[in-house]
């Protein structure tokens, strides 16, 4: 018993001292956590030959399993270049900043870093934390320390070109989108987004492109359908548009957006009942409601029922009398009804505030399409509502033409021929 004791005794004590002067050379305090745990099991030890008595089977383990077996596995996790130290640091970090403390879990993390420069989860997660409190810059700079020291992790090459986005440095941003690409081509966030940019620099072409590529890794996926459905539609390519549209209802039937292109699409080709059909399915949107009634209010009017015409028109002026009214002032297909219809006496439809009206809306922040739960979307996003528009406006060129010119607008003569309808709309304007 008493060789057992000075035995345990040297080792554990050996074991304290390397650890003391590693925690000094490291100029680390987490191991005072290991320190105290390893004087417990010490300070058992000498109780046990104080007062000559042998300790129960269960403090014993204890004993051992605290100056001993604790110790020996973290040196040798370390030999193994497994840093105990840095895994309770980010343990530490994460538990302050789920409470909220966001200050201490920086602290933390700073400290770490400093003393480990090349530790990939504290750059990770303090990037993590800027970017939770709006620290755009700061994150972005803790995100690339991340990706220097794993090339692998390519949800921060991702979170970069989100940031980057944020700060509307889309160039810089569709780099980084595109290197991220190459390296990882089934990346559907990444692909989506970098079809979004495109778009937005009106690089349609490409933007199908890039969504065909990501289909191949994801051909049941809404956000790609649904982009790709936007990104024909802008190249005036509708049929292709229609049917990547299609494929997107049926994957998410809850975003209405998809049935309202639908609808606008079936009215480019005349498809009058199939129009009436989907429209009726998207005024349960709140936002697309007042569009919707004011389109069906046209479809009535072609059929020559005025009477459903005037309900319909009605309806979406009650539901958004400015952006409506000033719509239907705009269209001489309301010149027969235009007396009937229940316009606000006092409407101020100022230039000004119309303009001020749209600003507002061009500028509302992009929200994810696919809902969850069955919960509607709230709000278009830029890319959805140019494509509305873009529908919108083909439909009131190609009211007035036949089948036979609807070649005008396949995506192969965009260029030329959709300048030619644009000449024709802007002389018939012109006219009236």
């Amino acid at each position: 018993m008493v060789v057992e004791q000075l035995i345990f005794i040297v080792i554990s004590f050996a074991l304290f001292v390397f650890m003391f002067f590693k925690m000094i050379k490291n100029n680390d305090t987490t191991y005072i956590i290991f320190l105290v745990l390893q004087a417990i099991g010490i300070a058992l030890c000498f109780i046990e030959v104080i007062n000559s008595i042998q300790l129960n089977i269960l403090v014993k383990i204890i004993m051992y399993v605290l100056g001993i077996v604790i110790p020996a596995i973290i040196l040798l996790l370390e030999k193994a270049h497994f840093s105990v130290t840095e895994k309770l640091n980010i343990v530490k970090a994460r538990f302050f900043f789920n409470l909220g403390n966001n200050k201490k879990a920086k602290q933390i993390l700073i400290n770490l870093i400093e003393k480990k420069p090349d530790s990939y989860k504290a750059h990770y997660l303090l990037a993590y934390i800027y970017e939770s409190e709006g620290g755009i810059r700061k994150a972005i700079d803790e995100y690339v320390q991340a990706i220097d020291l794993n090339k692998q992790d390519y949800n921060s090459y991702y979170k970069v070109a989100t940031l980057l986005t944020d700060l509307d440095k889309k160039d810089e941003a569709s780099q980084m989108l595109t290197s991220l690409l190459s390296k990882k081509p089934d990346y559907k966030e990444a692909s989506v987004l970098l079809s979004d940019l495109l778009v937005e620099k009106e690089m349609y072409k490409e933007a199908v492109n890039i969504l065909h590529e990501a289909l191949k890794f994801n051909p049941y996926d809404f956000d790609i359908n649904y982009s790709l459905g936007i990104a024909y539609t802008m190249i005036n390519d509708f049929k292709s548009a229609k049917e990547y549209y299609e494929k997107a209802a049926n994957i998410n039937s809850f975003v209405f957006n998809c049935k309202y292109a639908l609808a606008e699409i079936a009215l480019i080709y005349k498809e009058l009942e199939e129009a009436e059909k989907l429209f009726m399915q998207t005024i349960d949107d709140d936002e697309l409601a007042p569009d919707s009634y004011y389109e069906l209010s046209k479809i009535y009017l072609i059929k020559g029922d005025k009477e459903r015409a005037i309900q319909y028109a009605n309806m979406a002026i009650s539901l958004n009398p400015k952006k409506i009214v000033q719509k239907i002032k705009k269209e001489n297909i309301f010149i027969p009804i235009y007396a009937k219809l229940t316009i606000p006496f006092n409407l101020d439809l100022s230039e000004e505030e119309l303009e001020k009206d749209k600003n507002e809306k061009d500028n509302s922040d992009e929200q994810n399409q696919e809902t969850e739960n069955n919960e509607k979307p709230k709000k278009l996003s830029k890319k959805e509502l140019k494509a509305k528009k873009h529908l919108e406006e083909m439909f009131d060129i190609t009211r007035q033409i036949g089948y036979v010119d609807m070649t005008f607008f396949s995506s192969s003569s965009q260029s030329g021929k959709a300048r030619k309808i644009e000449e024709q709309q802007e002389n018939r304007e012109i006219q009236e």
